[in-house]
């Protein structure tokens, strides 16, 4: 066990933790944030997906030792506290969600294409999205609702850095 401080969703945290606890369960279990879910434990289905520097990365295999290396870490409760984000908008516009599991780490990983990338193409989302498993299949509901963000976003509503970031 070891002390470390995390500066996540804008906030500082201390944990007691395993040095090679994964970050997925710091979050989850030692500061109670619920929303990064736990889907394969391999980093394949991007259901744990969180902002690590404004980058997505998967957090089930990321050792909270290597995670203190981060200047901010952003999960899905650090978008929005209002769901106001112009992500958030537009996948509650096109109802993109079925069962919903997988949702936060498809929209952490829509964010962060959409900050790097204000107005992508379909290859681009496609490649962004690589490795986000959906079971029920949203796939083109999802693509969808991040060109109607771009769209949102073209047009003066919030913005793709709008949150914790």
């Amino acid at each position: 066990m070891a002390t470390f401080t995390l500066t996540v969703n804008n906030k500082a945290y201390t944990v007691d933790a395993d040095p090679q606890t994964p970050l997925l369960w710091v979050l989850r279990d030692h500061i109670g944030l619920k929303g990064t879910k736990f889907g394969c434990g391999m980093s394949l289905c991007g259901a744990c997906t969180v902002h690590f520097d404004g980058v997505a990365m998967r957090s089930c295999t990321l050792p909270l030792a290597a995670a203190v290396s981060a200047k901010s870490i952003t999960t899905i409760e650090g978008i929005s506290a209002n769901i106001d984000h112009v992500v958030q908008k537009a996948w509650i516009e096109l109802q993109v969600p079925q069962c919903g599991y997988c949702q936060s780490g498809q929209i952490m990983s829509a964010t962060a294409l959409l900050k790097q990338t204000p107005h992508p193409t379909d290859a681009e989302i496609d490649a962004a999205m690589q490795g986000n498993i959906c079971r029920c299949g949203t796939y083109l509901r999802i693509k969808q609702a991040i060109h109607r963000a771009a769209e949102l976003m073209h047009n003066g509503h919030a913005t793709a850095t709008a949150g914790a970031e």
